[in-house]
């Protein structure tokens, strides 16, 4: 009986003996299998391109291309003989090509490769295969390889792809990283390592398996216990031996660094495969570009490519059918093992069959569900039911929820102190700014491109700029401006479209120390030409007629346009493309970015009452504006922000271009206000900030086919000028988006900011680091500062009293309008703005208009901005317009209304109710429907024109109001019995006049 035993023993010791002594020769047991036939039909320098089963001829077959990932041998599609994918696949009818990237460390330039060179690469083989076969082809990866393979048909917009199929990848990355971790953990480390450390080393292939089992640590373990618990069985190993050495020692290849960095900035850092607007080979891409069917299979319990990230394509490519399978396995068993080969190849090919009309739908693929957008996606249940390894998986989720419970109770705080990390520095900044310090537009620029010289600045039209590409454009150009007279403090006309080349054109003059003028076309440009004591015109193609007209030099930039061309002296007309950057002999005196906190940087215009003002801004008051928008806005690196306003307006140049400089951010360039390009460039551009002046956003909104589910990336709206009705339609239109509405005077003296956008119309407050502000106690009837009759100071106005807004003047070097002092105390010093405030009870400020906006009827004054809002709230106006008229040694308060088009008529009810928290008196006289109301090109109603035709004529569309503050038709009859100094009217009946007052 004991012989047995005795006899069992030792041959099991013989056996572990043997196999173990095999293990350790040749690194695993030998099993016989034999890899899958392939022929490399194609090498190229990125890759070579297999084809499988080379002997079958595939006649009418359908084909798929598979991509590997970067870290990963493209073996992975042939680990085992049975259930490996190109020979489940080819069992199907279907002849599988795979591309294999090599080892970079074993490739002439590998370990430079970036993230683009694979997209091209696999874009190539998209073209060489079609070629050979001649139809589409289906596209598929795992994986990273299932990233490239989303990202190169976003690349392509779907051109040449019947399909797409995807293995455990994430597009939603920081929907649910890897392992559960926390988003705001990881992202911060990775944005670290993807500057700082891979951009500059790259990951051996032992690190990257490392890595990845790591990713489980308990499988693993388990797994190599089991292996050596059963090593004298042989075949009880042979089965999964060929498994087990892809994963634990030859599926695994380097990785480059440039190619990590890349990915790790793009698709994780900035989730742009979500948000939109990566960058490949210099065009801009977004997912939305994909139109192709796509399958995504799901693993229930993987960690790394976990369910919720993996259905961010159901959002992310909105054009596409999207169909998903759910495979009861972890990452590595989507696509390697039995699992595998019973599940996921076998659905794979009923899909591409299905797509190539050879055969049904597979019963294991049906349409996405991304309602879920949070959490991993994997349940308790499968976590239980698929593994120990699984188990230990649940216990990272444990952690996550345990972190995002202790993250929701401290969120408040966890959001200042992220905040303040950004906005610290930069109010910091500004109060170390003195007059003698260097600070300009172009030293920003500067700045940013020594520290991130190859990331994204300008999006325009589907091209990139970077930061160092653009500061080489700038410098060029002032070698140019050097090489036509222009010296520092000159001050240059910039007459141009709001494209990079303008932007290029306002930093070059900063990098010279010129000043710019930004001017607009129009009847008042030669008033603000001398104004602004300017001789010499930089412009573009477009406006070179204009220019030309009222100036006797221009300088035209702007790609060898004919028109320029064809009229360029040399002298009158220079074009600006012709000069030789590398020829000019840059003069002694030359010195980059000199511009100093105290010095002109800017002019800038406004018109009031058909009045243009000059309005002189300096470096400081620049970097005021910039900084501190910046910091409300919580701008960041990780911001796209789109510009529409033009950039002659203090919101294009200073809380739009000084924001985005400051913030490091990148700036997406439109073709003007385009609603029908507006939502495809949002989401192709990866847009999280929209800037806006005045009603430019009402066409998009009002739009009867506007899907707010294409603005999903925008977390901000910011600029100014915004009336009450249209923010309030933004936020039931995009509740999740904020609206940051700014009020800074043209010259940068003051700047307010409605910062948590609670109260709707409110300016909010200063921003920290710019000029305090305060409202001083106005005397309408005489137009001045109102003075406390004990101190002699003027009087600070009460909550709710209408006074004239004031900024410290504590820099007396740019103080560019009316300064007074000993205001409230002796010795300070305030600038007078011209604008007239309310303060509430909380300290928020309420804008009411200019002083010269000021209407004075004859029971008083009315003031025109809380008429403009409440009227902008009723559903039926699309622009208002408030003004006085002169009639009978006093004005009219004047609203003028367009209309909707196709929308319902404008009733007294409405104008009771839109009005109904204003005061009686201070209500509008007239208020009349026009057929439309100009605007101007930073979309501000215009009211010149509707002055000019004086009091409206009586008609079915004017109302006056009455004694009580009612309104009713303004008929002929009531034109002549109406008093407008005691505005009461008599008995209408009597005159046979049907009151329509409500």
């Amino acid at each position: 009986m004991g012989l047995p035993k005795v006899g069992a023993a030792v041959g099991r010791i013989v056996a572990t003996a043997q196999n173990g002594l095999e293990v350790i020769r040749l690194g695993g047991l030998e099993t016989g299998t034999q890899p899958a036939p392939f022929r490399v039909v194609e090498t190229e320098k990125m890759f070579r391109l297999r084809r499988y089963f080379p002997d079958d001829a595939g006649d009418g077959a359908s084909h798929i291309i598979l991509i590997p990932p970067m870290m990963v041998s493209a073996n992975v599609y042939d680990v085992t003989e049975n259930n490996g994918a190109v020979s489940v696949l080819h069992r199907h009818g279907i002849i599988p090509w795979v591309i294999d990237f090599g080892s970079p460390d074993h490739e002439e330039g590998g370990m430079e490769r970036t993230l683009t060179d694979h997209v091209m690469a696999i874009s190539r083989a998209i073209d060489l295969v079609r070629g050979i076969v001649g139809r589409d082809v289906h596209l598929g990866g795992y994986s990273q390889g299932g990233m490239f393979a989303y990202q190169t048909a976003a690349y392509r917009r779907a051109e040449g792809l019947a399909s797409l199929v995807t293995y455990g990848s994430p597009v939603d990355i920081t929907a649910a990283m890897p392992l559960g971790l926390p988003a705001n953990l990881v992202v911060p480390g990775v944005e670290f390592l993807g500057d700082r450390v891979f951009s500059n080393i790259w990951v051996p292939s032992w690190l990257a398996r490392t890595g990845f089992q790591l990713a489980d640590p308990v499988k693993t373990a388990k797994s190599r216990i089991d292996f050596l618990r059963r090593l004298h069985d042989r075949d009880a190993l042979l089965p999964r031996e060929d498994q087990r050495r892809f994963i634990e020692q030859e599926g695994w290849v380097a990785w480059s660094g440039p190619a990590v960095a890349e990915l790790m900035r793009q698709f994780v850092v900035h989730n742009r495969m979500m948000s939109g607007g990566f960058v490949i080979d210099g065009d801009v891409v977004s997912m939305s570009d994909i139109t192709c069917p796509v399958l995504a299979f799901v693993g229930e319990t993987d960690d790394i490519g976990q369910p919720v990230a993996v259905r961010g394509i159901r959002r992310a490519a909105p054009e596409a059918d999207v169909f998903e399978s759910t495979i009861p396995a972890g990452h590595f068993g989507l696509v390697v093992g039995s699992t595998a080969g019973r599940m996921s190849w076998p659905t794979t090919a009923e899909w591409i069959l299905w797509r190539d009309a050879k055969g049904p739908r597979p019963e294991a693929a049906h349409e996405m569900d991304a309602s879920v957008t949070s959490g991993s996606g994997i349940s308790w249940a499968n976590r239980l039911t698929y593994g120990v390894g699984q188990v230990a998986g649940a216990g990272t989720a444990v952690s996550k929820e345990l972190i995002e419970a202790v993250s929701s109770i401290q969120r408040t705080t966890v959001a200042v102190a992220s905040e303040s990390v950004r906005t610290v520095p930069r109010l910091f900044r500004l109060g170390q700014i003195q007059p003698s310090t260097r600070i300009s537009l172009a030293k920003l620029m500067s700045e940013n491109e020594k520290r991130t010289p190859n990331d994204e600045l300008f999006l325009f039209e589907n091209r990139v700029l970077t930061h160092d590409q653009v500061n080489t454009r700038i410098d060029n150009v002032v070698a140019g401006l050097i090489e036509c007279g222009i010296r520092p403090g000159e001050h240059v006309g910039v007459l141009m479209d709001t494209r990079p080349s303008a932007l290029v054109v306002v930093a070059a003059l900063s990098r010279l120390g010129a000043v710019a003028v930004i001017v607009s076309s129009g009847d008042d440009l030669p008033e603000m030409l001398t104004l602004a004591d300017t001789n010499v015109i930089l412009t573009d193609p477009n406006h070179l007629d204009v220019a030309t007209a009222v100036s006797d030099r221009v300088l035209v930039l702007g790609g060898g346009d004919q028109r320029v061309i064809d009229r360029a002296d040399g002298v009158s007309i220079v074009d600006m493309e012709q000069i030789d950057p590398d020829k000019v002999r840059m003069p002694v005196w030359y010195r980059r970015d000199p511009g100093l906190a105290g010095d002109l940087a800017f002019i800038l215009f406004t018109k009031i009452n058909g009045r243009i003002s000059r309005w002189s801004i300096t470096n400081h008051r620049f970097a005021m504006s910039a900084f501190g928008a910046a910091a409300a806005a919580g701008l960041s690196n990780r911001d796209t922000v789109y510009c529409l306003p033009p950039l002659h307006h203090a919101s294009g140049l200073l809380t739009t271009l000084g924001a985005t400089v400051a913030g490091r951010s990148r700036i997406a360039l439109s073709n003007g206000v385009d609603p029908e390009r507006f939502a495809f460039e949002v989401r192709h551009y990866g847009v999280t900030v929209v800037s806006y002046t005045w009603s430019m956003l009402a066409e998009i909104i009002r739009r009867d086919d506007f899907d707010a589910a294409q603005l999903a990336t925008v977390r901000l709206f910011m600029g100014s000028g915004l009336t009450s009705g249209l923010w309030t339609e933004i936020r039931e239109a995009l509740p999740k988006a904020k609206v940051l509405e700014f009020f800074a005077t043209a010259d940068g003296s003051a700047i307010l900011a409605n910062v948590d956008g609670n109260k709707i119309g409110a300016m909010g407050r200063s921003l920290p680091e710019t000029n305090n502000v305060r409202i001083a106690a106005y005397d309408t009837d005489t137009d001045q500062l109102a003075v406390d009759r004990d101190s002699g100071f003027i009087r600070e106005a009460n909550p709710g009293e209408v006074g004239m807004l004031v900024s410290h003047a504590a820099q007396k070097f740019d103080a560019a309008g009316l300064v007074l002092r000993d205001v409230f105390r002796s010795h300070d010093r305030w600038e007078v703005s011209g604008s007239l405030f309310r303060a509430d009870a909380d300290g928020d400020l309420w804008y009411m208009g200019s002083a010269q906006g000021v209407i004075r009827t004859a029971r008083g004054v009315v003031y025109p901005a809380p008429i403009q809002n409440a009227l902008s709230e009723l559903p039926v106006v699309e622009q208002v317009a408030v003004y006085g008229v002169r009639h009978a040694g006093a004005q009219l308060a004047v609203a003028a209304i367009s209309l909707r088009a196709d929308g319902p008529s404008l009733t007294p009810t409405m104008l009771r109710v839109g009005l109904g928290e204003l005061e009686a008196a201070d209500r509008p006289d007239i208020i009349w429907v026009t057929d439309s109301i100009p605007v101007s090109e930073s979309f501000r109603p215009i009211a010149t024109g509707l002055v000019a035709r004086g009091v409206p004529k009586p008609g079915p569309k004017v109302w006056y109001r009455d004694s009580e503050g009612r309104y009713r038709r303004y008929t002929a009859s009531v034109a002549k019995t109406i008093d407008w100094a005691w505005p009461t009217v008599q008995d209408e009946t009597v005159d046979g006049v049907v009151d329509v007052a409500e």
